[in-house]
């Protein structure tokens, strides 16, 4: 049996481009705690455990609750996420799983014009695409979580 792909053995063409498009959404004016919040939701519909590991412990390390962070997985139950966390959240679920029966396009994308330009919606898009991208290629490698270290990608 051929074992998985292991960290190493990502193309390098691959990872230039996948860290080149990390630089350009460090470059973006998003509140970094809501984009990790944000990664940590997507990674939890996708159940990519390294990318769990990796964005709790980012965020954490930014001054995020633990109690937002485990909460993220039922968001729409709790009190203590934004209407701009909420709108953000409802649009990275429906970018995540776009076929779900829950999602109403119009009035999330709606939701997200109180907040944000086209421009910045768009870029907010991006960033949901890269962390889909981003659990997939882990999911695909034999990366075991747990033992990632912040700042460490």
């Amino acid at each position: 049996m051929t074992s998985r792909i292991i960290f190493a053995e990502i193309p390098k063409g691959l990872m230039s481009s996948m860290i080149a498009s990390e630089g350009y959404i460090n470059k973006l004016s998003f509140d970094y705690k809501l984009l990790e919040l944000i990664r940590v939701r997507v990674s939890y519909i996708n159940q990519c455990a390294y990318c769990i590991d990796m964005h709790i412990k980012e965020a954490l390390a930014a001054g995020e609750d633990i109690q937002r962070l485990y909460s993220v997985t039922d968001w729409r139950d709790t009190g203590y996420y934004t209407d701009l966390e909420r709108a953000c959240l409802a649009w990275a679920e429906y970018i995540t799983q776009p076929n779900s029966a829950e999602h109403d396009e119009q009035s999330l994308f709606e939701n997200l014009l109180a907040f944000y330009d086209k421009q910045s919606i768009a870029n907010l898009s991006f960033v949901v695409i890269q962390i889909n991208a981003w659990n997939r290629l882990m999911k695909s490698c034999a990366i075991e979580p747990g033992s990632y270290r912040v700042g460490q990608h």
